[in-house]
C-alpha cells in the first residue's frame, strides 16, 4: 500500500499536472491553428479566428531544433494580429527528408536552407489578399541560432520582407543596409560571442558604440537597427522570454506601422514557460509514488556495491580512454549529425567499465550478492519505467516543446543509437548500485562521462563542436531518468530496471531529435 506521504505527493503531482495543462491548452485559445504541407515540408499556420488579412511573419528553428520549439513567438505573434507560419528544416523534426551539403560549408547545407525558407516564405504569401485598397500586407522572417542566419540571407535576396528579427544570432553576411529594419534579441546568459555579434550589425548604422534597447535608423527606408538583452536567459530560454517576445512584436509593429498594440501594455505575450516547469515538474513527481507498485524483480538489492577505492578506477580508466581510443576512428556511420559518435562513445566507455567491475570483481571473488531475479517482475517494472519515461514525459514534450515523436525514417535510428547505449547503461547501473554502494557514486560517474566528452570536443572541435550544444540537455536527461532509475531500484532491487529504460529514453530522445544528413 503506497504511505500517506506518496498519496500526498501523488495528489499534488496530479493537480499540478492538470493546472499546468489547463493553462498549456489555453494557450491557442482563440487561434486557428492550421497544418499544411510545402512539398514535403511540414508546416502549421497560427491566427486569430477573425484576421483574414494581415502581415505575415515566417519563423524558423535553430540547430535540433523543430517548429515545435518556436511556439511562443508564433502563438504571441498571432495573439497581437499577425499571421505566424512555423515549419521544420530538412533533417529536422517531422521533415521526412534529410540535410543534404556540407554543415561548414556555406554552398552546402546553408543554401539548402535558403532555398527550403524561400519556398515556404512563397506559400505564407498566398495566405493573405490585398485589403479593399488594394494594399498587400507584408512580410517579415523571425529565426532562432542557426536560422538567423538563414533568414538574413532570406531577406537579402527579398527586398519585400520588411523586417527580421534573429535570435541569437551570429550572420556573417549583415551589410549596413541589409536585411531591412533588424532586431537582434539575444539572452543576456548567452556567450559573448553573441553578444558582440550583436552589436557589431548595430554599430554600422550607429554613429557611437549601440546600447541595448535603443533603435538606431529609420523604419521607413529599411535602416533601423536594435539589439535587445533579454534577461536571465540563455540560448534556449530566450525562446520562452517575455523581453524577447514583446521586443518582437514591438518591433514588427513599427515596421508595419500598426497601432493597435500602441500601449506596451497591450500586448500579448506567451507565459508557457513557468507552466511547462509546472507540468514537467508534476510529471517527474508522480514517478515517485508510481514507483511504489513495480514489482519486484529480485528478492534483495542487486549491484557491485564497489566502495570508492575501488569505484574510482573503474570509472577513471574509461574517462581518459574512451576518447584516445576514438580520436582518429571514423565514427560517420549513422545520418545523424554527432549522434553516430555519441552512441560510439557511450557504448565504447560502456564496455571499458563493464571490463573495469569484471576485473575488480575477479579480484574480489566471493563478495557481492546471492539475490535471486525474478525475470516476469523485471520484464513488467522495466516496460512500466520505459514507457512512463518516453510516452508520460515524450507526448508533452512532442506537443509544446519539441519533436519528439519517430517518423518512419528515424524509427531505425532509435534501434541503432540502442545498441550504443545499452553497454553504458547496463554497466554504469551495476557499478553504481548497490546495498552498500557510496553515496554520490551515480552523479559522479555522469559527471565523469561529461568530462570525457569534454576531452572528445577537445581533441576533435571541428567534428564535435555540436556536441557543445547539446551538453545540457544530456544534463537535464542524466537528472531526470537518474531520479527514475533510482526510485525504481530502491523498489525493484534490480539495476537493469534503470538501465534498460534509461538506454532507450536516450536513444529515442537523440534519434528523433538530433538532425538527420544525407551521407
Amino acid at each position: 500500500m503506497l504511505q500517506l506521504k506518496n498519496l500526498i505527493l501523488a495528489g499534488l503531482a496530479l493537480f499540478a499536472i492538470a493546472l499546468a495543462g489547463w493553462k498549456l491548452v489555453d494557450t491557442t485559445s482563440g487561434l486557428d491553428v492550421t497544418r499544411a504541407a510545402v512539398g514535403q515540408t511540414p508546416v502549421t499556420i497560427f491566427r486569430k479566428s477573425d484576421v483574414a488579412s494581415a502581415p505575415v511573419v515566417v519563423i524558423a528553428h535553430g540547430f535540433a531544433g523543430s517548429q515545435q520549439l518556436m511556439q511562443p513567438f508564433a502563438v504571441t505573434l498571432a495573439n497581437n494580429g499577425y499571421i505566424a507560419v512555423t515549419f521544420d528544416f530538412l533533417g529536422h523534426g517531422r521533415h521526412p527528408l534529410p540535410l543534404g551539403g556540407s554543415i561548414i560549408e556555406v554552398d552546402g547545407a546553408t543554401l539548402a536552407l535558403v532555398d527550403q525558407l524561400a519556398a515556404v516564405t512563397t506559400y505564407a504569401r498566398t495566405l493573405v489578399s490585398p485589403d479593399p485598397y488594394g494594399k498587400v500586407p507584408g512580410l517579415a522572417v523571425l529565426g532562432h541560432s542557426m536560422a538567423s542566419d538563414i533568414v538574413v540571407r532570406h531577406a537579402q535576396a527579398n527586398p519585400d520582407v520588411k523586417a527580421t528579427v534573429a535570435v541569437s544570432m551570429f550572420s556573417p553576411v549583415v551589410t549596413p543596409d541589409t536585411p531591412r529594419n533588424l532586431l537582434v534579441v539575444v539572452g543576456d546568459l548567452e556567450p559573448e560571442a553573441l553578444k558582440a555579434e550583436a552589436r557589431r550589425v548595430v554599430t554600422m548604422v550607429s554613429s557611437s558604440d549601440p546600447k541595448p534597447q535603443t533603435t538606431y535608423g529609420d523604419f521607413s527606408n529599411g535602416t533601423a537597427r536594435r539589439y535587445a538583452l533579454a534577461s536571465g536567459v540563455e540560448h534556449v530560454s530566450v525562446l520562452y522570454s517575455q523581453n524577447a517576445l514583446r521586443e518582437a512584436v514591438q518591433w514588427l509593429d513599427q515596421t508595419f506601422e500598426r497601432t493597435t498594440n500602441a500601449n506596451a501594455k497591450n500586448i500579448f505575450v506567451d507565459t508557457r514557460g513557468p507552466w511547462l516547469g509546472l507540468l514537467f515538474t508534476g510529471l517527474i513527481a508522480l514517478a515517485r509514488p508510481l514507483s511504489m507498485v513495480l514489482p519486484r524483480g529480485a528478492n534483495a538489492p542487486i549491484g557491485s556495491g564497489l566502495p570508492w577505492r575501488q569505484l574510482l578506477p573503474v570509472v577513471i580508466g574509461p574517462t581518459l580512454l574512451t576518447p584516445l581510443l576514438l580520436w582518429k576512428m571514423p565514427t560517420d556511420f549513422l545520418p545523424i549529425l554527432v549522434g553516430d559518435y555519441l552512441a560510439v562513445h557511450f557504448a565504447v566507455y560502456g564496455v571499458l567499465t563493464a571490463i573495469g567491475l569484471w576485473w575488480v570483481r575477479r579480484k574480489n571473488a566471493g563478495s557481492g550478492t546471492s539475490a535471486k531475479t525474478n525475470v516476469n517482475a523485471l520484464l513488467v517494472a522495466t516496460a512500466a519505467v520505459a514507457a512512463y519515461s518516453i510516452v508520460v514525459i515524450g507526448l508533452p514534450l512532442d506537443e509544446y516543446v519539441t519533436s519528439f515523436v519517430p517518423v518512419a525514417q528515424r524509427q531505425t535510428l532509435v534501434i541503432a543509437m540502442l545498441l550504443g547505449m545499452l553497454p553504458f547503461f547496463i554497466a554504469d547501473e551495476w557499478l553504481t548500485r548497490g546495498a552498500d554502494a557510496p553515496k554520490g557514486a551515480y552523479a559522479f560517474t555522469k559527471l565523469m562521462f561529461l568530462m570525457s566528452l569534454a576531452i572528445a570536443v577537445a581533441l576533435n572541435l571541428e567534428k564535435l563542436f555540436f556536441l557543445i550544444i547539446i551538453v545540457p540537455v544530456i544534463v537535464i536527461f542524466f537528472i531526470v531518468y537518474g531520479l527514475f532509475s533510482a526510485w525504481a531500484y530502491r523498489q525493484t532491487h534490480h539495476p537493469l530496471v534503470g538501465a534498460l529504460a534509461n538506454a532507450l529514453s536516450f536513444a529515442w530522445a537523440i534519434a528523433v531529435t538530433f538532425p538527420v544528413l544525407a551521407r
